[in-house]
């Protein structure tokens, strides 16, 4: 059963060492089977009171897949270069 990694991202900090970041992360997706869904654009909030960064949707072929990704040394050398440069949200949601 596919797995999904939702973030809500907000840039606080340096935007180059954000875009290493996202330069680097395609690369640690793909040994778990991750793909972009959705990775930024147009946000139409349609009910609510949220105010969302940018949105980024990646889809992966199970939970033990995602979480795998979320904690590979690939991932994980990366990671420093988004936590200190935003404000980020991010949650994994089985599919059904």
């Amino acid at each position: 059963m596919s797995a999904y990694v939702i973030a809500d991202v907000q840039l606080t900090g340096d935007a180059g060492e954000l875009a290493e970041y996202r330069a680097k992360v395609i690369a640690t997706l793909e040994p778990y089977g991750g793909r972009y869904l959705a990775r930024g654009g147009d946000i139409d909030v349609v009910e609510g009171d949220w105010t969302p960064g940018q949105i980024v949707l990646v889809e992966f072929p199970d939970v033990d897949s995602a979480r795998a990704w979320n904690d590979s040394p690939e991932y994980q050398a990366i990671a420093p270069l988004r936590i200190r440069n935003t404000d980020s949200k991010r949650l994994i949601v089985r599919g059904i």
